[in-house]
């Protein structure tokens, strides 16, 4: 199912080159993750990671695009004096890109991530590795800014506020800052 899932967000990207936008640009861009889990009374820190993938920019207007992503991104939390959760996604994001002024531009648009790999690794080496039982899709909603700094090279950050739960027992969503460095070809 996860196969052909991606197969299809990838056609998505493709047939997005025929759209009827007036210009269309591709980019890649990674950066960093901190993450966490909310809605239990866990004691956590934030994890901190990474993410990266690619994008194209569909443009509606001089001041308006449609940007839809792919990325690979690793979120979770460290669980204090038990356990780090590592959650691993294919997130599919598509965002509203607002153009405020030539370098700054806001962002915000729903986001959905296919599961990859869970993992709860327990600091206690007698336990060792076991799977989270994480849902296989996550839904969530991002906010964010950035500025071009030069000739195709940007930075931007975001927050991604967990819709749906991660998992039920006890009922938890994810939560991620993300801090990026791009470049539009």
């Amino acid at each position: 199912m996860k196969k052909i899932i991606f197969l299809l967000l990838t056609a998505l990207f493709v047939y997005s080159n025929n759209a009827i936008a007036q210009k269309l640009n591709y980019g890649a861009k990674a950066g960093l993750n901190v993450s966490n889990l909310y809605g239990n009374n866990q004691d956590k820190n934030s994890l901190v990671t990474f993410h990266a993938g690619l994008f194209t920019q569909i443009e509606i207007s001089e001041k308006l695009d449609i940007q839809p992503e792919l990325l690979y991104s690793r979120q979770g939390a460290d669980i204090k004096n038990v356990y780090k959760a590592k959650l691993d996604y294919i997130a599919v994001p598509v965002l509203l890109k607002y153009n405020v002024l030539p370098k700054l531009f806001l962002q915000a648009g729903p986001q959905v991530s296919f599961l990859v790999s869970d993992k709860a690794i327990f600091y206690d080496d007698n336990i060792g590795t076991l799977d989270t039982d994480a849902k296989s899709v996550d839904f969530g909603f991002n906010t964010g800014f950035g500025l071009h700094l030069a000739d195709g090279i940007f930075t931007e950050a975001r927050y991604n506020f967990g819709i749906s739960t991660v998992a039920e027992n006890p009922d938890i969503k994810n939560g991620v800052l993300q801090i990026s460095l791009g470049y539009i070809f």
